[in-house]
């Protein structure tokens, strides 16, 4: 099998959409010998910060001299960005090897009527390959929700939930507290949680959390603050259980603070559980981190950033960003979402901000046509121009015209929009 047909047949499971339930993941992962279960792993939910706080955990560990897994979803341009070891994405003869191992279990299970899904696969061929890699632990990223997500059949050495607001309600819950019991549901007895959640979030999480025995350690706004910083760092100010910390990034926004401090929660808990880590590799492990598609600068003059901000909580975020962090004249705005978002509430936030309008739309099945957001953009009453462009190379190529060079075009509205921007950009040899 080539590289390319064995992609195709893993792609084609996309089609199958979701199904809830555990029963097939772990039907699959006992065919492959449990290989989740050969390492020590922290599991990463909540609704928004996921990526950027696996990613940070990663980072640090791998600084430390450890062999690290990283599990994330879904992926920005490349499907091996999936699957990385310090910082290595999977290799074309890797994957190659995974799929044809796990290819004669799947089918047999489609054969009986018991067809796993995209994600599911996906998951199991993670956890093999973080075995064949011989790992000291992965950092796991949920995928959606919490108790029905193929990636709780591990047994973390600690949980994370970043934060939780409302989000795919339609299979979550219609409430925050049933969308909270659902993230909450990647607890385990016994196994220390780390939380930014709030409010009635908090209240249900800290229930869940007494009837597990799991020891929680909860992040507030009193845990961190934004020091100092430009365009492209900023120094954060950090209160851990342990100690005080002094850091530096590259990440745009001030909620990295957050971020940060949980991570940084993390690391102290590993390090009560005998891990041996460094303030050198703190430090050098949230320096040099990187989290592409997510408040990433990628030119100037114009100025072009890059948000994959998909739900309201991530457009609030990227309109404080632009309100507080970010100088220019006008901002180009570049769109497109996801037709099962909240795409009225979305626009209400980040519109008013724009002084043009570019409408788009992915590649992806799910996307909103540009000409049904052109329409929802004209409910909200302001006077915007707005341009609707099919494609997104012809929506950047657009933006590019439009802006002059003390200007900011925002691409932003999917990790999905982002992700092909991105790819655009690259292969166009444009420079960012």
């Amino acid at each position: 099998m080539k590289y390319t047909e064995a992609l195709d047949w893993l792609n084609a499971f996309e089609s199958f959409g979701m199904k809830l339930g555990l029963e097939r993941i772990i039907h699959l992962c006992e065919r492959l010998h449990n290989p989740q279960h050969r390492y020590k792993t922290i599991h990463v939910g909540g609704t928004n910060g996921k990526g950027s706080v696996s990613t940070i955990i990663a980072s640090i560990l791998s600084q430390s001299g450890y062999t690290v897994g990283l599990y994330r979803s879904p992926h920005l341009q490349r499907f091996s960005e999936r699957m990385v070891v310090n910082g290595e994405e999977i290799s074309q003869d890797d994957l190659l090897t995974l799929i044809e191992q796990i290819k004669p279990l799947v089918d047999d299970m489609t054969n009986k009527g018991k067809t796993p899904t995209y994600f599911e696969i996906v998951t199991a061929m993670a956890f093999l390959y973080f075995q064949n890699k011989n790992v000291d632990i992965a950092v796991v990223e949920v995928g959606l929700g919490g108790q029905f997500d193929a990636t709780t059949i591990v047994t973390p050495a600690l949980c994370i939930i970043t934060n939780i607001s409302l989000e795919h309600q339609e299979i979550l819950g219609d409430t925050i507290e049933k969308i909270a019991c659902e993230k909450a549901g990647i607890l385990k007895k016994d196994v220390p949680l780390i939380t930014a959640a709030e409010g009635q979030s908090l209240s249900v999480i800290k229930d869940i959390a007494k009837k597990k025995h799991a020891p929680l350690t909860v992040i507030t706004h009193h845990s961190w603050k934004r020091c100092k910083g430009g365009l492209s760092w900023q120094e954060f100010h950090v209160t851990g259980t342990l100690k005080e910390y002094v850091v530096k990034t590259s990440m745009m926004g001030r909620y990295q603070g957050e971020n940060i401090s949980l991570a940084l929660a993390a690391i102290e808990q590993l390090q009560m559980s005998g891990m041996y880590i460094t303030d050198e590799a703190i430090n050098e492990g949230i320096a040099t981190v990187a989290h592409p598609g997510r408040m990433e600068i990628l030119s100037t003059e114009p100025l072009l950033l890059l948000d994959g901000a998909h739900t309201i909580a991530g457009m609030s975020v990227l309109k404080e960003t632009l309100e507080n962090d970010v100088v220019y004249n006008r901002l180009v705005l570049v769109i497109g979402i996801l037709a099962d978002k909240k795409i009225q509430e979305m626009l209400n936030i980040i519109v008013p901000l724009a002084d043009v309008i570019v409408v788009t739309q992915s590649k992806n099945t799910r996307a909103c046509e540009p000409g049904k957001l052109k329409e929802n953009i004209k409910q909200i009453g302001a006077e915007k121009e707005v341009i609707v462009k099919e494609t997104i190379a012809d929506a950047i190529r657009y933006a590019k015209n439009r802006a002059k060079k003390d200007d900011l075009i925002c691409i932003t509205g999917s990790l999905f929009t982002v992700g092909e921007a991105r790819d655009f950009l690259v292969k166009s040899a444009e420079k960012y």
